[in-house]
C-alpha cells in the first residue's frame, strides 16, 4: 500500500520565502481613502485614474495620485507634461532623502490633483515595491498625506512583479479595469487571484469591476456571475477618449458634446459611490482551465 507522505505547512510573513521586496508594515498611509487601479497593460488603467482623480476633486475631495509603472505617464494628461519619477529625484541627491523639497517630485495637475511618478529601478536591476515604498515614506516624511482625502494608485500591468503588489499594502479597495475580451478577463482572474493572497495580510479587498472599451459586457457579466464581482462603471470605446490623451488633456477638459458630457457623469457617479463607501467583495478566482471553459474558443 503506498503512502503519500504528509506535507507540514508553515505559515510564512508576507514576502517570506520569495523574491519579493519586503515592506515595512509601519508605514501607513493615514485617514484618506486609498484605492488601486489594476488591469492588463494597455487596457487604459491611467486613463481611468487620472480621471477619477478629477471626478473626486470636482466633488471637492483633496486628491493624491501615485503613477506606479516605469512609464511614468500615469499623471501625463493631469500634469501636460512626463515629470521626474521618484526614483529620478532621489538618484539625483544620492538618496538622501533630506535634500529633497516636495516640488521635486510632486506637482499639481488639472483641477488641483496633486500628482506623483513612483517611476522604477533601471531594468534587471531591482524591484519595483521597494520605488513604491519609498514613495510613500516620502510623502509621509512631508507630510503631505496629513490633509489628503483620496490617493489613487495607478498600478503597472506586470501581476507577477513586487510593484504590482506594493500599492495592496496600503489600499483599502482595488478596482480591476477590463475589457470585454477574454485576454483582458483572462489578466483579471489572475489579478483576483493576487488581490485574494495579499488580502490574508492586508486590509484590501476588491470593490468591483470598471468596464473600459466595450460597446458590451457580456463576456464580463459571465465572469463577474461566476467569481462573485460586480461591476461599477462602465465606459464605451469612444474615439474622444483617445483623442484626449493625444490632447494631454483629461475628458473633463474636453469640447463640451452629450457623449462627453455621459462619460463626466459616469465618472463622477463612480467617484461619489467609492466616497460613500462600498462593501468588500468576496470572490474566488478560477483555474486557467475553468476560465477557458467558461469564455474560451469553441
Amino acid at each position: 500500500m503506498n503512502h503519500v507522505p504528509q506535507i507540514n505547512r508553515v505559515r510564512r510573513l508576507d514576502g517570506e520565502g520569495s523574491v519579493q521586496v519586503a515592506l515595512d508594515p509601519a508605514l501607513k498611509i493615514g485617514t484618506a481613502k486609498v484605492f488601486a487601479v489594476y488591469g492588463k497593460g494597455g487596457i487604459g488603467k491611467s486613463t481611468t485614474s487620472s480621471n477619477l482623480s478629477v471626478a473626486f476633486s470636482k466633488l471637492g475631495k483633496r486628491v493624491l495620485q501615485i503613477g506606479c509603472d516605469p512609464k511614468h505617464d500615469s499623471t501625463f494628461t493631469l500634469t501636460k507634461s512626463l515629470m521626474p519619477t521618484v526614483i529620478d529625484v532621489l538618484e539625483s541627491v544620492n538618496f538622501h532623502t533630506e535634500e529633497l523639497r516636495v516640488e521635486d517630485f510632486v506637482y499639481e495637475g488639472y483641477n488641483g490633483v496633486m500628482c506623483v511618478e513612483a517611476g522604477g529601478p533601471p531594468a534587471g536591476t531591482g524591484c519595483g515595491g521597494y520605488v513604491v515604498g519609498q514613495t510613500v515614506k516620502l510623502l509621509k516624511e512631508h507630510h503631505l498625506l496629513d490633509e489628503t482625502d483620496v490617493v489613487i494608485f495607478d498600478v503597472l500591468g506586470d501581476v507577477v512583479c513586487g510593484g504590482f503588489a506594493a500599492p495592496l499594502q496600503h489600499a483599502d479597495r482595488a478596482l480591476i479595469v477590463t475589457a470585454n475580451d477574454f485576454d483582458s478577463i483572462f489578466a483579471m482572474n489572475r489579478i483576483v487571484a493576487a488581490i485574494q493572497a495579499k488580502s490574508k495580510n492586508y486590509d484590501v479587498r476588491i470593490g468591483g469591476v470598471i468596464a473600459n472599451r466595450s460597446a458590451g459586457t457580456d463576456q464580463i457579466d459571465k465572469f463577474n456571475e461566476r467569481v462573485g464581482l460586480t461591476t461599477m462603471a462602465r465606459f464605451p470605446d469612444l474615439d474622444v477618449i483617445r483623442r484626449s490623451r493625444l490632447k494631454k488633456a483629461t475628458l473633463f477638459e474636453m469640447e463640451a458634446s452629450p457623449e462627453i458630457e455621459a462619460v463626466q457623469q459616469e465618472y463622477l457617479r463612480l467617484a461619489a459611490k467609492l466616497w460613500a463607501g462600498t462593501d468588500p467583495v468576496s470572490v474566488n478566482s478560477l483555474k486557467d482551465r475553468e476560465i477557458f471553459d467558461l469564455l474560451g474558443f469553441d
